[in-house]
């Protein structure tokens, strides 16, 4: 085991551009772990295969946003110098890993998952789930340890993944040999970040629902969801005491603000505390607190919409770089399964020992 080595393994699922909530919530971080010098490796996967665990009767919308996924992540600072990004379904042993898992975990284990279960309750799979859906973390493990990966940036929703994956690690140990890694589960230390709402207030910002901001919306459509966003519907009056809990802007605020932000775009508040007093005393409009909202929000998005024009540009290049990822990785994923078969001593071909001694029996 290189236990010694840091390594990460983070992705997502493409079934849609990415949003905001994905960029406070992983990406940002992602960008300044690769960059840090902190991890030996870092792998970044499109979850193609488990996307169409939910979509299999629709594979053009998971085929349409491969590139889209991979568009964003190089516009907001993947760097496939420093990141291997990679297509999951690419990596056969992705899959063998996961049949052998299989025997590891119990269904009852499985419908104990609380992710697992909030996701089958929102997709209304309850009458039928698809079986791979339903194994989903089982599949989430073999990415994790097919990679060896020692550190899963996530949000605090994905925790129970990763609990399971360490389950089977463990389990897998005992039962065969010390081979896999088990990997820490990293959160976001920005407590708004854990979660964005939707614009419309409800509780997780989603493509289905609508009330997403994306990373590669238009600075029009940027301001115009802004500008209807969801605030304290009690605030009516500019002179009202405003709630500045469960406000959407103020929790987008509180994810997107810096040290520079009111000195360029507020400057009669000093920092984001004066500006929440303010609203909860009365005196202060919805429109102006949107409105310093959008600016800040704005130049954030507007390096990564830039980058983006570069990348859309030359397309072929941003294919070459997910084929070079996908070969990559696939390379990690075969040592490891090699590992693992020998540790289950099922690589009847590799094992001399075993050869040797079936010599001798039939003597």
């Amino acid at each position: 085991m290189e236990s010694s080595k840091k390594i990460i393994l983070t992705g997502d699922r493409p079934t849609g551009r990415l949003h905001v909530g994905h960029y406070v919530g992983s990406l940002k971080r992602r960008v300044e772990l690769q960059n840090s010098g902190d991890f030996d490796k870092t792998f970044i996967m499109i979850a193609d295969a488990q996307a169409l665990t939910d979509n299999a009767d629709n594979p053009e919308k998971v085929r349409e946003n491969i590139i889209e996924v991979a568009l964003d992540y190089l516009s907001c600072g993947l760097d496939p110098a420093k990141s291997t990004l990679f297509i999951q379904s690419q990596i056969a042993e992705l899959t063998e890993l996961t049949f052998y898992y299989m025997n590891l975990v119990t269904v009852s284990r499985l419908q104990r998952n609380p992710t697992v279960k909030s996701e089958i309750q929102m997709r209304n799979f309850e009458a039928s789930i698809p079986v791979g859906f339903f194994t989903y973390p089982i599949s989430q493990a073999s990415d994790i340890t097919a990679f060896k990966a020692t550190h899963v940036p996530v949000g605090e929703d994905q925790l129970p993944m990763i609990e399971q994956t360490r389950e089977i690690v463990r389990r897998f140990n005992s039962i065969y040999d010390d081979v896999l890694v088990e990997p820490e589960a990293m959160i976001p230390s920005n407590k708004s970040c854990l979660r964005l709402p939707g614009t419309d207030g409800k509780a997780k910002m989603s493509k289905s629902l609508g009330n997403c901001i994306y990373l590669s919306d238009t600075p029009d459509d940027v301001k115009k969801k802004i500008m209807g966003m969801y605030t304290d519907p009690n605030h009516l009056r500019v002179e009202d005491p405003g709630q500045v809990e469960g406000n959407s802007v103020f929790t987008y605020l509180d994810a997107f603000c810096n040290e520079h932000s009111f000195e360029d775009f507020l400057p009669e508040y000093n920092n984001l505390d004066e500006l929440k007093e303010h609203y909860s005393r009365g005196g202060l409009g919805d429109v102006k607190v949107k409105k310093f909202l959008n600016n800040v929000l704005q130049a954030e998005l507007e390096p990564i919409r830039n980058r983006r024009k570069e990348f859309e540009k030359d397309i072929p290049y941003v294919y070459e770089v997910l084929k070079k990822g996908s070969d990559a990785a696939r390379e990690v994923a075969a040592k490891t399964l090699s590992e693992v078969k020998g540790a289950m001593r099922i690589n009847y071909f590799d094992d001399i020992e075993l050869i040797n001694s079936q010599i001798e029996r039939f003597k």
